[in-house]
């Protein structure tokens, strides 16, 4: 998907850095072997991202650290972009659909760096402490994750009487949804 928006690959990979990381500092050397690329093409990148405003720059110990600029007009739209589309969040989507029988997973929360009740909602069957003890062995997370599982019995109905939770949860365009075997059924709800 990025790669239709934005044409150079290195920019790309620093729009990932960046935005994944919007707290770190990196200089040009450490970029290219991060992103294994080549240095005049991650220069050059930084360079464009920096005239666009996206990238400030300082010295340090006599290199040049370059920081993104949450202050960026499109910075939250960037970012949610970059997490949307971040292979990690597809990855773990992959590994706990393996857990059960998924029908939904919407990945929000601490997952994508936003306040919400819940960071997965879950729509079918899964064992909460297989569940729990893939995230104790699989994530390094500083707080517990917060989980919604429902069966899709009881989804399809909260969705019908109109249960402010979840519909919550469905209609907040930050979330990322991961897994959707319920879009005829979300179709005649909604």
């Amino acid at each position: 998907m990025l790669k239709r928006l934005f044409t150079s690959k290195a920019r790309i990979k620093l729009l990932e850095t960046f935005l994944m990381n919007p707290n770190g500092e990196f200089f040009i050397r450490e970029l290219t072997r991060r992103l294994d690329e080549q240095i005049n093409s991650v220069r050059r990148e930084l360079g464009n991202l920096k005239n666009l405003g996206l990238l400030r720059s300082r010295m340090k110990d006599r290199k040049k650290f370059y920081i993104v600029n949450k202050n960026f007009v499109l910075f939250n739209e960037l970012r949610a972009i970059i997490m949307k589309s971040s292979e990690s969040l597809e990855q773990l989507a992959k590994k706990i659909q393996k857990l059960g029988d998924i029908d939904l997973l919407i990945i929000s929360g601490v997952f994508i760096e936003k306040s919400s009740p819940t960071d997965l909602f879950i729509v079918g069957t899964i064992n909460k402490s297989v569940l729990n003890d893939f995230f104790e062995k699989e994530l390094d997370l500083k707080y517990p994750i917060k989980t919604s599982v429902l069966s899709r019995e009881d989804f399809l109905y909260r969705m019908k009487i109109n249960d402010k939770f979840v519909k919550d949860i469905v209609n907040d365009n930050e979330n990322v949804v991961a897994i959707n075997r319920l879009e005829k059924h979300l179709e005649e709800v909604v």
